[in-house]
């Protein structure tokens, strides 16, 4: 609770049509924020999430801690993400409904570096 789980501040259509989904795991915070803040409905003091500049921030720190010369941003992990699942033979409608694509071609976007010809077929005997 002290950490934010407990109650999350929803818009309020989505709080009218979900009454009780403020305290659906679903809905709580992976970053919390390290403040409270006061819900503008009721009063009662909530905790929110990180703000994605704070996130950003965080990570364009460690970049550049770490040495790496590329440039990372919190979209190359997204891209990582659905490129590993793509080399690790996840099909693209899976990694289409993660990613939350709603047209296959952008989702595709990611297959460019699966250019691997008959070598990239993988036979259960091969392993």
């Amino acid at each position: 609770m002290e950490r934010g789980y407990g109650s999350v501040y929803l818009p309020y259509a989505l709080a009218q049509k979900y009454p009780t989904a403020d305290r659906e795991w679903i809905w709580q915070y992976i970053f919390p924020s390290y403040t409270l803040s006061q819900d503008p409905r009721s009063g009662a003091t909530r905790r929110h999430h990180l703000h994605e500049s704070t996130i950003q921030k965080a990570l364009k720190q460690a970049v550049q801690q770490s040495g790496v010369p590329k440039r990372v941003s919190c979209h190359t992990f997204r891209h990582s993400f659905a490129t590993h699942l793509l080399q690790n033979g996840y099909d693209i409608r899976t990694v289409q409904e993660l990613l939350g694509h709603k047209d296959v071609r952008t989702t595709m976007i990611y297959t460019h570096v699966l250019a691997r010809g008959g070598r990239g077929v993988r036979s259960p005997l091969d392993d």
